[in-house]
């Protein structure tokens, strides 16, 4: 009878796993959660006068905050409310200064 083949330590069994798992979270996980944290952390400093981007890509300009309810001018006498979670970004407006400097003004992407 031959003999057994020796077992490779357990270790080294689940390397490979272990390895994905640390790929996926530098890679994919980590970048996910601080994103989340800028996206709430941005909601969490509009205010009355802040130009916004809505996630049904409309711009507008923040005239109210009550709690989860953002109420955004978006016309001359047309205002709707929208729930805060739904405002994808703060537009910067680009300054006199930035643009004497020469450089152009960042488009959105």
């Amino acid at each position: 009878m031959p003999p057994a083949a020796a077992q490779p330590p357990t270790i080294l069994t689940f390397a490979p796993i272990l390895a994905i798992f640390a790929i996926f979270y530098f890679l994919i996980i980590r970048p996910q959660q601080k994103q989340a944290r800028e996206h709430t952390k941005m909601l969490d400093n509009l205010a009355n006068g802040d130009r916004v981007l809505t996630g049904g890509g409309i711009f507008g300009t923040v005239t109210s905050l009550r709690g989860p309810e953002v109420d955004v001018r978006i016309a001359e006498r047309v205002v709707v409310t929208v729930v805060r979670s739904t405002i994808s970004r703060v537009i910067v407006p680009t300054t006199a200064a930035a643009q004497s400097n020469g450089r152009q003004p960042s488009q959105a992407k």
